[in-house]
């Protein structure tokens, strides 16, 4: 189920959520992990919790809002331990609601765990049907406590097998944190969509969290990313890793680039920052137009909007200031703020803009519900043109993997041209980044990305047919199985 969109968001693509796991004998964990999922709250703001372990006993705080708004210091002296696990939450999988604020506690035949998740279960209602049909109750309506209870429940002597025994049932994009009494478990699907990281602690304790930003913050060293397919188990006798399934192909989400992750985070080697600048420089290669000022919709577009300027010699300016605390209350605006619409988002600086010809340099158009607005507000304040200059493709095709983008109709590109998408948001322009101009900004190949939002094709099955396959589970009845790679399946 995905959240409505509010007249401040309604034209961006939303990420999932973050994820933070940390094991540290002898250190606060429950206050490292807060702030490890503080550095991740880009990634989702609806919901945050904490699950830590002690060695005797597991115990959950989850709540409503920001991480700021959730936990206050007396909280983390309901966590103690010296392994802990962190979530920050955008919903596209079950609404938006407190029962389903993670991480998810869950017990099973192989004891009591809490698991976090970021990404999307493309077959989890298949799973869920028949977690239920053998006597699951389930809290929550979300894919999240489903992977909790295969894990809880999945056959294997350790926790390395019983990890890769939950990834041989699931399909789609995944990257789980559990955590037990006394162990940190992390998972990624065999896809890689979304990025996930290891670092060390102390020189002792272990990091693991979806972007780098977030090691940073603690002062823990980046390690390596997690592979595709890869489980990771920390415990007493240190870290051990394994391959659960096979790593099918490199599809990491090409949005993390573009949008998602902190400019400051680095991915794959590469810190993110200089490549939303290329993609400005490619921008201004292919989409050059004569104006007096750039400027960039804040904050993902900055970094491009610099880069424009850079390669086309046309100054940059700020133009647009940004109210970075717009959705940190839970005082809903009445109707006089709602017709504000965009302006309680973004504010533009009159005395910049006045009567200057204006490149506006964005990440995306998805529904193209804010950005006419945004246009409208820039010509309110004097601009006398505005060229919209869009760091992405055209998004033609919804996302089965975990991201708000929208269903295949609500999507501006999908139905309409570009000259149709121009008149629609009122610029006197409109151009997006080509795919190959993408792919030459973040200097990797087409083929080590998920691109399906512009493109169509999907780096695994997105119908599939679930009575095909089974998964022996000993002593109980088989469970179906989702195709998990493009064409055939080998998976058993």
């Amino acid at each position: 189920m995905h959240r409505s969109a509010t007249a401040a968001d309604a034209d961006s693509p939303k990420e999932k959520c973050g994820v933070f796991g940390v094991y540290a004998p002898g250190e606060e964990v429950a206050r490292i992990t807060f702030y490890g999922i503080y550095a991740l709250q880009h990634r989702g703001q609806e919901s945050a919790g904490i699950a830590a372990g002690d060695g005797k006993s597991l115990e959950v705080r989850t709540g409503m809002g920001l991480v700021s708004q959730v936990f206050e210091e007396h909280d983390l002296g309901y966590l103690p331990g010296f392994v802990a696990i962190g979530h920050t939450r955008y919903s596209t999988t079950g609404s938006s609601r407190k029962e389903n604020a993670q991480p998810v506690r869950v017990t099973g035949t192989n004891g009591e765990l809490a698991l976090a998740h970021n990404g999307n279960l493309i077959n989890a209602d298949s799973l869920h049907d028949d977690l239920e049909d053998d006597g699951a109750d389930f809290v929550t309506s979300t894919d999240t406590e489903v992977a909790a209870r295969l894990l809880a429940s999945a056959p294997g002597e350790d926790w390395l097998e019983r990890a890769a025994s939950t990834m041989k049932v699931m399909a789609g994009a995944y990257c789980f944190v559990a955590v037990t009494k006394d162990t940190l478990i992390a998972m990624r699907d065999p896809y890689g969509m979304r990025p996930l990281c290891i670092g060390k602690l102390n020189g002792r304790g272990w990091v693991i969290a979806s972007e780098t930003c977030a090691l940073d913050l603690l002062g823990a060293e980046f390690e390596r990313e997690v592979e595709p397919g890869e489980v990771v188990v920390i415990d007493a006798d240190g870290l051990h890793a394994a391959q659960g399934v096979e790593k099918r192909r490199d599809a990491l989400c090409v949005f993390e680039y573009i949008y998602f992750a902190r400019p400051d985070s680095v991915i794959r080697g590469k810190l993110l920052h200089p490549m939303r600048a290329n993609m400005g420089r490619e921008l201004a290669r292919e989409a050059p137009v004569d104006a007096d000022l750039v400027i960039g919709v804040p904050d993902s577009a900055t970094a491009a909007a610099i880069g424009y300027a850079n390669e086309s010699g046309i100054p940059y300016a700020e133009g647009l200031v940004k109210n970075r605390y717009v959705g940190r209350t839970f005082i809903k605006p009445d109707q006089r703020l709602r017709d504000q619409g965009v302006h309680l988002k973004f504010n533009p600086l009159r005395q910049v803009i006045d009567g200057k010809r204006l490149i506006v340099v964005d990440d995306s158009i998805v529904r193209g519900t804010t950005t006419p607005k945004v246009v409208e507000m820039l010509r309110g304040a004097g601009a006398s043109e505005v060229h919209m200059r869009i760091c992405a493709p055209p998004i033609v095709h919804p996302c089965h993997f975990g991201i708000d983008m929208a269903n295949q109709w609500e999507l501006i590109a999908s139905r309409q041209e570009i000259d149709d998408i121009r008149r629609h948001i009122g610029a006197d322009s409109l151009a997006y980044l080509s795919l190959d101009g993408l792919m030459n900004a973040v200097e990797q190949p087409k083929s080590s990305f998920c691109t399906a939002c512009f493109t169509g094709e999907y780096p695994m099955p997105v119908q599939l047919q679930m009575d095909k396959l089974v998964f022996e589970r000993p002593g109980r009845r088989k469970v179906p199985v989702a195709a998990l790679a493009e064409g055939e399946v080998d998976d058993r």
